[in-house]
């Protein structure tokens, strides 16, 4: 390979490791930051736990895994949204509460929906165990 190729090679793939590190860095700073980033990683060991504990099935771990996913990602947009609405708009207007708060009910929703699943999924294997 010659010398140009390999240096492209490595700008790639320091711009590519790069992505990931500031990826992380990202959900480390929202993790610190977020209240309810702490509170959505808790409930997601929770479930982890209980569903390690009450066996569930596979489909039912890709479920709940995609439900975790959903969230925390919707938690990370909405920091993202806040964050910058937070930027351009520093002082009190009501088109950045209105973007706020729409962004905050949408993981309201999202949180509510995979609740609601994880209820459907749990509950009857809690209930068979009473």
């Amino acid at each position: 390979m010659e010398l140009k190729k390999k240096r492209k090679l490595k700008v790639k793939t320091k711009k590519l490791l790069n992505s990931f590190k500031y990826a992380f860095e990202g959900f480390f700073t929202s993790f610190k930051t977020e209240r309810n980033m702490k509170i959505h990683i808790l409930i997601m060991f929770i479930v982890i736990m209980m569903g390690v504990f009450l066996k569930i099935t596979s489909l039912e771990w890709i479920i709940c895994i995609f439900c975790f996913m959903i969230v925390i990602a919707g938690e990370l947009f909405n920091t993202a949204i806040e964050t910058v609405v937070d930027m351009v708009m520093p002082y009190k207007n009501d088109k950045a509460k209105i973007a706020k708060d729409v962004s905050a009910a949408s993981v309201l929703i999202l949180a509510i929906g995979s609740s609601i699943i994880g209820l459907i999924i749990f509950v009857p294997k809690i209930m068979l165990m009473i």
